[in-house]
């Protein structure tokens, strides 16, 4: 069996100099490495192709036979770190809460205990006939979801 902190360590070397961060590794049991990576600016295939290359030269196929796949961490998938979640501050996410509820709005904040949302919602303040659009910020920790992702907008 792959090593999985190996792994972990080859593709960090390979980080060390750049911009990219290491989002998730994953080995299964039959020993398919899926490795991981995202960037601020998005993700080039050349970047996955080198790193690909770099895990390679490390791990030897004489003693262990495995698949290697390295790739980005893709959009509209739920955020694994951290980095995801400050690299989308003022974008447009959906947030599933444990309890269910669903929201969109735009994340503010994140640091590494948990991050903050802005979400819009009608109100109808006293004496009012109509609702208003009021924002409010909601403040989760990351143990509190399901998951958070980047919306897509074609608008």
């Amino acid at each position: 069996m792959i090593d999985k902190q190996q792994v972990i360590d080859l593709t960090n070397e390979w980080l060390a100099d750049k911009e990219y961060f290491l989002v998730d590794v994953v080995i299964s049991k039959d020993d398919k490495i899926t490795v991981e990576i995202d960037h601020a600016e998005g993700v080039w295939i050349e970047d996955c192709a080198d790193l690909s290359r770099h895990i390679e030269s490390c791990l030897s196929r004489e003693t262990e036979d495995y698949e290697l796949e390295v790739g980005s961490a893709g959009l509209g998938q739920p955020f694994k770190v951290v980095q995801q979640y400050q690299n989308h501050i003022g974008l447009e996410v959906e947030v599933l809460t444990k309890d269910g509820r669903k929201l969109k709005g735009i994340l503010k904040d994140a640091n590494e205990s948990d991050f903050t949302v802005t979400i819009s919602k009608k109100e109808k303040p006293e004496g009012a006939k109509r609702p208003v659009l009021v924002e409010e910020d909601l403040q989760f920790t990351y143990d509190s979801i399901k998951y958070t992702k980047y919306i897509i907008n074609f608008k």
